[in-house]
């Protein structure tokens, strides 16, 4: 998971925004949540990668 956090705002349609936060709820997750989800899908759709975290002092487990 992400250490650090940044800001995206994103302008929607306040029907849309209302339908998205009771889906989410109903699902028992965060509007942020499921938008964190769809961009690293995104990413790895385009075949993006990142670097969340520091590999410093980490082990890989098997």
């Amino acid at each position: 998971m992400e250490s650090k956090s940044a800001r995206l705002t994103v302008l929607i349609d306040p029907v849309k925004k209302e339908a998205f936060e009771k889906l989410c709820a109903a699902q028992d997750l965060t509007p942020s949540q499921v938008v964190r989800q769809l961009i690293r899908d995104y990413l790895e759709q385009h075949g993006v990668t990142w670097k969340t975290r520091s590999t410093i002092g980490s082990r890989t487990r098997r």
